[in-house]
């Protein structure tokens, strides 16, 4: 194990990947990806290290950083925010020339969880299963990967995501002035395209833009599309600097995906308006970010998406999703499609018809 950003952490690489995994927490960061002749590494570590804050803070926030997985989502009554699968320590279970395989016996819901990550020769992509034994009961979960963006400059990152059938701003007051925090957008306004969501002030604004709205802290959440024949994955996508980092997903096993749009809206410690250009993309099963009580009433059974999933002690649960990079020629803008393209690729396309190819074995998800 090494140290990484002040984390012991965990080490899987192969010929086009490298990544770490923090031992308390499970948190996926950084990653270095090589593209051609350079790196990329778009994952974010928070601008402090676990020892430069308050040791009284849960281990989320003092490794915040890259990829982790919350079961339940959110806060709780008798654990940590996010679960112990985001703050207690992982053991090593094996490892494998291309995979790693780490295990949490995760008190606060009574269940046993593996996390295996995988990575496959000539593919910059990152393989995610994550095995839920022993758990009883209805619960929320997710993955949260976060994405630096600060150094893209303001609206310099476009984002997209597949089609979805609802969206909203979060429903209440999500960054609380008393706490020292700043929101822009409307609270509970409904959108249908994520270039036109409602602020605050009044008029719209563009998420599909970022970094952007500085010195805010917003969230909203997508309801997916059901998966088809012809589309069997949900996906997101952010385009950088001559390259998109991807993700994909079942919308079965994950019905929503979560905007944390966190650009410096935060004064309090440990953030002190320093978390800038971060964007959270969290496929999720769950009531926004609440608590799993409130996501337990089943709030948006009207539009029959589920906002936590039964599980039965004796039948164990699988959830993979996939996230990967992929290189774009000057000029490649706003992902408008994600499609199958063969059994082990897939094809993205912007808004203007370009496309690129991505070795990526979709059937993962």
């Amino acid at each position: 194990m090494t140290p990484i950003h002040g984390a012991p952490s965990f080490t899987l690489s192969n010929d086009l990947v490298t990544l770490h995994i923090t031992r308390d927490g499970g948190m996926t960061a950084p990653v270095r990806f090589r593209l051609g002749e350079r790196e990329v590494s778009p994952y974010s570590l928070s601008p402090w290290k676990p020892d430069e804050v308050d040791e009284d803070l849960p281990v989320l926030l003092k490794n915040l950083r890259g990829d982790f997985f919350c079961l339940p989502f959110g806060p709780q009554e008798n654990g940590p925010p996010h679960g112990e699968t985001a703050n207690r320590a992982w053991s090593l279970a094996s490892e494998m020339e291309n995979s790693l395989t780490l295990g949490i016996e995760a008190s606060d819901v009574s269940a046993s969880i593996t996390k295996t990550v995988s990575l496959r020769p000539g593919q910059t992509a990152i393989y995610y299963e994550h095995r839920i034994s022993r758990l009883e009961g209805d619960f929320s979960y997710g993955n949260h990967p976060i994405l630096d963006l600060s150094q893209m400059g303001v609206d310099g990152a476009r984002v997209s995501v597949s089609p979805f059938r609802w969206a909203s701003v979060y429903p209440e007051v999500f960054s609380d002035p008393a706490d020292g925090a700043k929101q822009a957008l409307k609270i509970a306004a409904l959108f249908s395209d994520l270039s036109e969501v409602p602020l605050a002030d009044g008029g719209t604004t563009d998420l599909t833009r970022y970094p952007a709205r500085a010195g805010y802290e917003d969230l909203v959440m997508m309801i997916s599309e059901d998966a088809t024949p012809e589309q069997p994955f949900a996906w997101t996508a952010v385009v950088m600097d001559g390259y998109v980092w991807f993700s994909l997903k079942n919308p079965a096993d994950f019905p929503a995906t979560l905007f944390w749009l966190s650009n410096g809206g935060r004064s309090a410690a440990p953030w002190e308006s320093r978390h800038l250009g971060r964007l959270g993309i969290e496929d999720v099963c769950s009531y926004f970010c609440d608590s799993v009580d409130l996501s337990r009433k089943d709030l948006l059974r009207n539009l029959s998406v589920p906002t936590t999933r039964p599980f039965s002690r004796d039948v164990p649960v699988t959830l993979r999703n996939i996230q990967a990079v992929a290189e774009v020629p000057e000029g490649f803008g706003l992902v408008k499609s994600i499609k199958p393209d063969g059994a082990d690729r897939v094809r993205i396309t912007d808004c203007d018809g370009l496309s690129v190819v991505s070795l990526v074995d979709w059937n993962g998800v």
